[in-house]
């Protein structure tokens, strides 16, 4: 009962803490876990390390020894944003019947989250099946899709640094990601069948609207207000007019 709960014996009969250390290893991840969403958050993926340490209130030899790498903490934050995204796009499905008041809501709840801060690069680069030939040349060097007109359900896939399609096995690798973009694809083409959004509107051109109407200010309530105002000019942005 003693080991248990607290102190016990090694085999060389010294004490050894047991519970106790796994109680604070995991509020010690859960600390860490706070402090990355919030720092990614306000200064991007390219934050340090040391910054996150510095505001979870532990050493980064902590950080390290949960995470190996940056790379694998960054992939953690962007998994859990991602199944959140996806969480929230499919009640948005399941609990609105009208086709714009289900891709508003998705989006409504989604900036209001802060998800869009933490959305990973490889959903932000989002295209669909179309000859390379069309695509342009991004301010980093990367090959960017142009946008076309009514793209078929089937048509979304991710688009790597490199240009081109990804490979099957990678999709599947990154299986949360393929998830999300599969079901706010449901909720465009709902929204476009219906007559109630711009025909040249694309699932990536959604998910920007999650990343750009989601800034990082210092006042949280001043942030939720100019997350409100510019989602509400994003969306009628969106909307299809009368011809």
């Amino acid at each position: 009962m003693g080991a248990a709960a607290g102190n016990g014996r090694g085999d060389d009969g010294r004490s050894v803490r047991t519970t106790p250390l796994r109680v604070d290893a995991q509020r010690n991840l859960e600390h860490v876990l706070r402090a990355a969403r919030e720092v990614f958050g306000e200064l991007g993926y390219g934050a340090p390390m040391e910054d996150v340490a510095r505001r979870a209130r532990v050493g980064v030899g902590t950080v390290y020894r949960r995470f190996p790498s940056k790379d694998v903490l960054v992939r953690r934050i962007a998994e859990e944003e991602t199944a959140r995204l996806t969480d929230q796009a499919r009640a948005a499905l399941g609990q609105e019947d009208e086709p714009w008041s289900a891709l508003s809501r998705f989006l409504r709840t989604s900036v209001a989250s802060g998800a869009g801060r933490l959305l990973p690069p490889q959903v932000l680069r989002v295209g669909v099946a179309e000859d390379r030939a069309d695509a342009t040349a991004g301010p980093d060097g990367a090959r960017v899709p142009q946008q076309r007109i009514q793209p078929g359900p089937g048509e979304l896939r991710l688009v790597p640094d490199g240009g081109g399609a990804l490979a099957p096995d990678a999709v599947d690798d990154d299986a949360g990601a393929a998830a999300l973009l599969e079901v706010v694809g449901r909720l465009v083409e709902r929204a476009r069948a219906a007559g109630e959004l711009r025909p040249d509107v694309s699932v990536s051109d959604v998910l920007l609207v999650i990343a750009t109407a989601a800034p990082s200010l210092p006042d949280a309530d001043q942030q939720a207000a100019a997350s409100a105002r510019l989602l509400d000019i994003l969306l009628e942005g969106l909307r299809s007019r009368p011809a």
